[in-house]
């Protein structure tokens, strides 16, 4: 392993837990683009995002900004959804395009997401349950395919449906994180059943530490009132570099295929 990596991941930690994600995207990404074998990269980057996001739950619990019973349609669906997405074989190809675009969506978003359309004194709206069940589904479906929470595709749904304040919408993709990474780990220890390939992810231990670390820091950064705005936009920067770096991955794969 790299000793540039758990640098990288350090990072990314900080700059993703300062903004309530857990980082489980870009953790993929920089295991592709040093050579990780990308059978067992979701498994390292969903028990990096347990880790990180771990303590934004705890944070915003204690605050009393985290609603479990409303947040339990999404996550009703998503918990069974990312199992399942975390179950299914992929190929190396289909793997790193499906990663690519959901990075490149989620920097787009990131980096021109508008103020939220609701405030602190905003009344809330109440989601449909059927609704929120299919939301959930479809993200942790995604989420365990690739190894990630999926929080940072549900906030902008969260937003758009008027479902809380920012803060309880922050807490609750926290939680969201939280319980979508555990569903997908388990789900991808499952499918690596061969104990050859599972031990490939012992060396990476290091990068636990890293992102502990650098989810802490972040976590304080941002209970400290950080400018947001500006930690937004870093991070997005970072998603689109290594979207656009995955994506050219993809577009090579793809011509490897086609000219086999």
């Amino acid at each position: 392993m790299s000793l540039q990596l758990p640098v990288f991941f350090f990072l990314t930690a900080l700059l993703y837990a300062a903004v309530g994600f857990g980082g489980g995207s870009t953790y993929n990404a920089l295991l592709v683009l040093f050579g990780t074998d990308y059978r067992v990269l979701p498994t390292i980057a969903l028990a990096c995002n347990i880790i990180v996001v771990t303590g934004g739950v705890l944070r915003y619990t204690l605050a009393g900004h985290l609603s479990i019973r409303r947040l339990l349609p999404f996550i009703a669906a998503s918990i069974p959804a990312a199992w399942l997405g975390g179950r299914l074989p992929v190929s190396e190809a289909v793997f790193v395009g499906l990663l690519g675009a959901a990075l490149f969506l989620s920097g787009v978003r990131l980096l021109f997401q508008k103020a939220p359309l609701a405030g602190e004194d905003d009344p809330i709206q109440e989601t449909p349950v059927l609704l929120a069940a299919l939301v959930g589904l479809a993200i942790g479906l995604l989420s365990g395919l690739v190894g990630i929470g999926g929080g940072i595709f549900l906030a902008p749904v969260l937003y758009l449906m008027r479902w809380g304040t920012p803060r309880q919408i922050a807490a609750a993709c926290s939680f969201f994180i939280l319980v979508n990474s555990i569903s997908g780990l388990f789900g991808q220890i499952t499918k690596l059943q061969d104990a050859e390939i599972l031990s490939m992810a012992l060396p990476y231990w290091p990068l636990l530490i890293a992102v502990f670390v650098g989810g802490q820091i972040g976590s304080w950064l941002g209970a400290k009132g950080l400018e947001a705005k500006w930690m937004k936009r870093l991070t997005a920067i970072l998603i689109l570099y290594v979207a656009v770096r995955l994506l050219w991955r993809f577009a090579g794969l793809q011509t490897v295929i086609t000219f086999m």
